[in-house]
């Protein structure tokens, strides 16, 4: 089959196309026939090399969801999985591939009217930032900003804060036309990458950050009292490593800093909120945002428009 490898950490020139065998499903797992792959930014910052201290390494097939139809199953799953339109977590990689396979525990069935697409649009994202709202403490009628929200997470952040709370919800974006977008999803304020706009709050009670990198620090001092910043990304890189030093210079105002990943949340919880939101999804309660879609070989593609910030919502690859 076909897959995408990570030849070389780097830029997106290092990403090549190559023939590998066919993955076969061990105990547990579903072997599906890939139609849609979702392009994250973690995916980008693996294929940097950020992250080559976890584990990961050059030669390695990235990405991490698929959506497509089970063709085979491995001991001990039901057969009856076999042709089922799924949503699948393929783990750290083995996404970016005309095959993947997935622990069964690891795989939503979608719904009718659900697409592909739309189900690698929203099947990381979506969990990832009702968990971290949640992670937040956030609470009907505090004050939001999303830094970062013109990924999927950050839309997806801005859809359900929307639903659930009418206090002021706040995103820093790169252009007026992304901010317009943001606004028809949910968003009340648009801010510049700096965190600068006409009318803002000066403190919010919850920063979500997508983004991380340098400037970060300067958004734990737009925390209102008893304010939580939680990051759920570093798409910018790490921040620097005195980071914590403006919660200590603050100390009388009981600001936070957290960290979310979605490891942490057990399987059914998350597999329950995602399959809520496809459904969702699927009566049109939730929008799926799609930027582009582009065949697998072009995956390097789909990455330089994310090194250079031309994404908003998600890239989809096809095999």
């Amino acid at each position: 089959m076909r897959a995408i490898s990570i030849q070389r950490f780097g830029d997106p020139s290092g990403l090549t196309v190559v023939d590998v065998p066919s993955p076969e499903p061990a105990a547990g797992e579903v072997l599906i026939a890939t139609e849609a792959i979702g392009v994250g930014g973690v995916d980008a910052v693996i294929r940097r090399g950020t992250l080559s201290g976890y584990g990961f390494r050059e030669g390695m097939i990235p990405g991490s969801e698929v959506a497509g139809r089970v063709i085979a199953v491995g001991d001990g799953v039901d057969p009856g999985w076999t042709g089922s339109s799924v949503w699948a977590f393929t783990g750290s990689g083995g996404a970016y591939a005309e095959q993947a396979v997935a622990r069964v525990e690891d795989v939503t069935a979608l719904p009718d009217g659900l697409s592909p697409t739309d189900a690698v649009t929203l099947g990381s994202s979506g969990p990832v930032a009702h968990f971290a709202l949640a992670h937040a403490h956030f609470a009907e009628g505090e004050s939001l900003l999303v830094r970062g929200a013109a990924g999927s997470i950050g839309i997806m952040a801005v859809q359900l804060a929307a639903a659930g709370s009418p206090g002021p919800i706040a995103v820093t974006t790169s252009s007026p036309v992304r901010g317009d977008r943001l606004r028809a999803l949910g968003a009340t304020q648009v801010l510049d990458r700096s965190g600068v706009g006409a009318g803002s709050p000066a403190e919010f009670d919850v920063v979500l950050d997508v983004v991380g990198g340098p400037d970060m620090p300067s958004f734990l001092d737009r925390l209102a009292d008893n304010g939580r910043l939680v990051s759920v990304g570093v798409v910018a890189g790490y921040p620097p490593e005195n980071f914590g030093a403006k919660l200590i210079t603050s100390f009388q105002r009981s600001r936070s800093f957290a960290t979310f990943s979605l490891n942490t949340v057990p399987n059914p919880g998350r597999n329950a909120i995602r399959q809520a939101q496809f459904s969702a999804a699927a009566r049109g309660e939730l929008t799926s945002v799609v930027h582009e879609t582009l065949p697998l070989t072009e995956a390097a593609e789909a990455h330089r428009q994310m090194d250079a910030g031309k994404v908003f919502g998600r890239v989809v690859l096809t095999p």
